[in-house]
């Protein structure tokens, strides 16, 4: 199946299921999975919450930023984003331009759910996660869906009937 440049790039927010459903997706689809904050990791030798502590999230989304510049010019490859790559105009151009996107979209109560014990996530270490989440998918929503090829509510949907769905529907987009 034709993808852009043979890529395909998973955005949306953190706890929506881009791992998951990325690494099961690139088995399918014959790509190299990868996902950013894990590459970060292992490049730097720190984890996020110590990335952010020393840096701030500005140098984490820069770090993030010359990850993508890298990993865009691929092919083959399945990218799980972090869930604020769509913040920085420069991320939407390498996106856009080098990969089919695919927003997998969640509700801030699964989301919390999910990750909201995972210490891992600088965002969600305050008084009030669930605030937290609101907020981010207020700020960052209307960015997913401007730039996604195609949008996937990962609430209604089991990991198996998502696959499917999103395999239908890139079989559709190129038929």
């Amino acid at each position: 199946m034709p993808l852009k440049h043979n890529n395909l790039f998973l955005i949306g927010p953190m706890g929506a299921g881009k791992t998951t459903i990325g690494k099961q997706l690139a088995r399918q689809l014959q790509l190299t999975f990868m996902d950013v904050d894990h590459v970060l990791v292992e490049r730097t030798g720190a984890d996020i919450p110590t990335i952010f502590e020393y840096e701030g999230e500005q140098g984490f989304r820069q770090r993030e930023t010359r990850l993508l510049e890298e990993l865009t010019q691929q092919t083959g490859l399945l990218l799980a984003t972090g869930g604020g790559a769509v913040l920085r105009e420069e991320n939407h151009l390498l996106l856009q331009n080098n990969g089919t996107i695919i927003y997998l979209k969640a509700d801030p109560k699964l989301q919390l759910a999910r990750i909201g014990k995972d210490k891992n996530r600088p965002l969600l270490q305050t008084d009030n996660p669930l605030t937290t989440l609101e907020n981010l998918q207020l700020e960052r929503e209307f960015l997913y869906l401007q730039l996604c090829d195609f949008s996937f509510d990962t609430r209604t949907h089991t990991v198996n009937s998502l696959l499917e769905l999103i395999m239908s529907q890139l079989n559709e987009h190129v038929s």
